[in-house]
């Protein structure tokens, strides 16, 4: 195809320039087409550190498994499941919506090695009446991953390898990766005296022992890839109902579906790029990555990248939209 050229050399390009040290795409357009391709430090088998991708690969379809099956409500509050929370206007849905009124991070969220200290989590003041407006929070999604766990009885990472990786077939996903694939982990930061190797970026996931309902979750583009045709094709895949995946996607505010971000029209400002069909929906993760589903055009859109090895004042958030709109104009016809 004449035009996957230019995606090719756009990314090229961002390598040459210095603006990321290397990068895995996957683009998948249907049964037509499936198009995988690695630049610059990065392999076709390179494990990244997906950060908050993991609210949706992870997160969102663990508490909807359990939706499904008749074991909780998104209208519970919170504080059904985790007495020691005190917010009792609080729910599920609050915090997948992030309209929840929790803070964004915990004040002394850059701290990293210092242990945490989990009442400090339970005992943080709302900042808004839940459902007032939206404010992205890892605290709500880390509350939501602790909710799996107890009514599981699994830490959620056990709970994610049985119900969504092993699934889906998805068998380079971890947290808290072994060490034995350490040479194809993408390095991310300097901590001050060493790259971050196979050591989750994100610091309140690292302070809670690697994984958490906000982030931890290590994988390659071939497993996201699998998990975004779940959602493009829910009547074939063992993963949630159609209908649980359409609540997810369909009932949207402020640009937050249920867990995802979703097009609302070229306003959004989302990181799709303004062009991409109304409904489509996705999410990105602090250290480069990021997921995109097209449902009018059956595409799904997979890019991994660890920009944040060349540190946090990086360009991704402009350059995110820019390729999702190459991407849409090559293959969203």
């Amino acid at each position: 195809m004449k035009g996957i050229e230019r995606i090719h050399q756009l990314i090229e390009s961002w390598v040459e320039a210095g603006k990321i040290p290397g990068a895995v795409i996957g683009i998948q357009a249907g049964h037509r087409h499936k198009w995988q391709a690695a630049y610059g430090s990065a392999s076709l088998d390179t494990i990244f550190d997906a950060a908050s991708l993991t609210k949706v690969v992870v997160t969102l379809p663990a508490i909807m498994q359990l939706v499904q099956t008749g074991r909780l409500s998104l209208q519970d509050s919170i504080q059904q499941y985790i007495p020691e929370f005190r917010h009792s206007e609080v729910t599920i849905e609050h915090c997948l919506r992030h309209v929840s009124g929790l803070p964004s991070v915990l004040p002394d969220f850059r701290e990293r090695y210092s242990p945490i200290d989990i009442q400090q989590i339970f005992a943080l003041e709302l900042e808004f009446s839940p459902g007032e407006r939206v404010q992205y929070s890892d605290i709500g999604m880390v509350l939501v991953g602790w909710i799996v766990s107890r009514l599981t009885q699994q830490s959620l990472d056990e709970f994610a390898h049985e119900s969504i990786f092993q699934p889906l077939g998805m068998t380079d996903s971890y947290f808290n990766p072994p060490a034995a694939l350490r040479e194809r982990i993408a390095p991310t930061e300097w901590d001050g005296e060493k790259y971050l190797l196979g050591e989750v970026h994100d610091e309140t996931c690292y302070r809670l022992g690697g994984v958490a309902g906000s982030a931890g979750l290590f994988t390659t583009v071939e497993d996201l890839a699998k998990y975004a045709k779940a959602w493009l094709d829910p009547e074939g895949n063992p993963l949630l109902s159609k209908s649980i995946m359409d609540a997810c996607t369909h009932s949207v505010y402020n640009g937050r579906g249920i867990g995802w971000q979703v097009q609302e029209g070229p306003e959004s400002m989302l990181s799709c790029g303004p062009h991409w069909p109304i409904g489509s929906f996705g999410h990105t993760g602090y250290t480069g990555t990021s997921l995109w589903i097209d449902p009018v055009h059956d595409l799904s859109v997979v890019f991994l990248t660890n920009a944040v090895h060349l540190g946090r004042d990086n360009e991704m958030r402009e350059m995110r939209p820019i390729l999702h709109e190459t991407v849409r104009a090559v293959f969203a016809k």
